[in-house]
């Protein structure tokens, strides 16, 4: 039994759903979402991932660390366009983590970008 083979998704906690749905609907372009029992709401992904935001105040934020990151084909093209509907990349200056003026860090052979959600929570953008 276990869960190797069980879909998995990220359950977002948000503290205005509404906020929430104009960032993720309007930002990042997310849609087709259904609402869930729960009040929240579950978007489609690629790959047959999906992503569930839900109302939870309390804690909306607190994870500090990211808590889901999307793999996409062209990162530099995909961070200009969610800069373009106003999404905010990350600057990092760490001795490990280094990003460019896009908020782009070289890691090997990958790359990665992160933003914030309107709760700050933290996403990750991935070109592996």
């Amino acid at each position: 039994m276990g869960v190797s083979n069980a879909k998995v998704e990220p359950a977002v906690p948000v503290s205005d759903l509404a906020r929430a749905r104009e960032f993720y609907e309007d930002k990042l372009g997310l849609s087709g979402g259904r609402e869930i029992g729960d009040g929240g709401i579950t978007y489609p992904c690629g790959a047959g991932r999906e992503i569930h935001i839900y109302p939870s105040p309390a804690n909306a934020g607190k994870s500090g660390g990211t808590i889901a990151a999307w793999e996409v084909e062209d990162l530099e093209k995909t961070v200009d366009e969610l800069t373009a509907n106003g999404v905010s990349f990350e600057q990092v200056d760490g001795d490990r983590i280094k990003t460019n003026e896009k908020g782009i860090a070289e890691l090997g052979e990958d790359r990665m970008a992160w933003f914030k959600d309107p709760d700050g929570n933290v996403f990750g953008m991935a070109q592996l």
